[in-house]
């Protein structure tokens, strides 16, 4: 199998999982506990129907939207996620420059390995930074004014991770950082050599937004400790509130998943929530962010930016989360797979045939602009 075999979400996992060695496959793939609120996101597309309208005239179709104050090509952006030279060396510099290349916006993490300033001098996309509340607070600080230095449009404050999730395909294959593979786990990158190879031929593995907080080169603290040890369990909204004010521009909390918390994110100044369980990562049993998109919207899309996040693997599913009124359409491991397939050009073709769904299916939908689409749109099922 080959990148040009790949034609939609589930080829470029096939594809990824052939690649990876199955330890570091399975911490993208997995979920939390029994995965059933990560196999629920996807799900609940399902029991929503689209209803297309006829003869509108959809010649010229435009992708555009306005979110969090930026100006993006396609309702699409990627989403921040964690240890991207992992998955491919590239890491986020494929990410970022497959995002620069059809006009979305692009987020780095704070587990990230390449440094936000990096891709700031890379690419001229829109950038958004996430991170998570540790329990110094002039570390927060800090870390928002580099943020802020290096010319970050979007704070992003993840508010769903205050601990990890139970993620027991790790436990089984001893995944962690730094490695501590049991033996089945330390088999599986004998039978992926070529990964291994790359991991040694190119730049050491590191966490830029974190190398003097966070000492990896020792193995003295691991990620697992990270979230232990040093992010703060106590955070309520008073401290939140202090950052937005702190960071004074475009601010959103990811992980916002009922209407009271969405309420009070637009009461302390955000600008933006999304709606997000951590891809089924976190929190297992809890519902899908699709099934609480509409009534989040209902009590603040008037009032903030409303972002969807989680489960999305097609066009249709854009469009869907778009017609219940969110403002954009967050995508991880929707262009994981295709990075740990084949990087950039992996990337890029993952956001080309996204793009060419959301393009055919607006036509066949009858709409010529995101804005056409409304609730109008669709039909549920009971």
């Amino acid at each position: 199998m080959r990148l040009k075999d790949c034609h939609n979400f589930q080829d470029f996992r096939t594809l990824a999982k052939k690649r990876l060695p199955s330890p570091i496959f399975n911490y993208i793939d997995g979920g939390a506990d029994d995965e059933t609120t990560y196999r629920r996101n996807t799900a609940a597309f399902e029991t929503c129907d689209l209803v297309p309208s006829v003869l509108t005239g959809v010649k010229d179709v435009d992708l555009s939207v306005t979110v969090m104050g930026q100006k993006l090509a396609l309702p699409i952006y990627c989403s921040p996620t964690a240890l991207q030279r992992l998955f491919h060396h590239d890491g986020e510099r494929a990410v970022a420059g497959a995002a620069e290349k059809y006009g979305t916006m692009f987020g780095v993490s704070s587990l990230g390995t390449v440094s936000m300033e990096e891709i700031a001098k890379q690419t001229t996309t829109p950038q958004v930074y996430q991170f998570y509340f540790h329990k110094d607070r002039e570390l927060n600080r800090a870390m928002m004014q580099r943020a802020k230095d290096s010319g970050v449009q979007v704070m992003m404050l993840t508010v769903d991770s205050i601990t990890g999730g139970n993620r027991e395909r790790d436990l089984r294959t001893g995944f962690a950082i730094p490695f501590k593979l049991n033996l089945k786990g330390m088999l599986q990158f004998v039978l992926k050599p070529m990964w291994g190879i790359n991991y040694v031929t190119h730049e050491k593995f590191r966490l830029p937004q974190l190398k003097e907080h966070i000492d990896m080169g020792s193995g003295a603290t691991s990620i697992g400790d990270y979230f232990t040890n040093m992010l703060d369990p106590s955070m309520n909204w008073d401290d939140v509130a202090e950052m937005v004010k702190f960071w004074d521009g475009e601010f959103c909390l990811k992980g916002i998943m009922s209407r009271e918390d969405a309420r009070k994110a637009v009461e302390i100044g955000c600008t933006g929530v999304i709606i997000s369980n951590h891809g089924g990562r976190q929190l297992d049993g809890s519902r899908s962010s699709f099934d609480q998109l509409a009534e989040i919207v209902d009590e603040v899309g008037d009032e903030i930016d409303v972002i969807f996040d989680s489960g999305v693997q097609r066009g249709t599913h854009v469009l869907k989360a778009l017609s219940l009124g969110a403002k954009a359409v967050g995508i991880g491991r929707m262009y994981l797979y295709p990075l740990a397939a084949a990087g950039q050009p992996g990337v890029e073709r993952a956001l080309g045939l996204m793009k060419a769904e959301l393009e055919r299916d607006m036509k066949l939908m009858g709409k010529t602009s995101i804005d056409q689409l409304t609730r109008e749109n669709l039909r549920f099922r009971f």
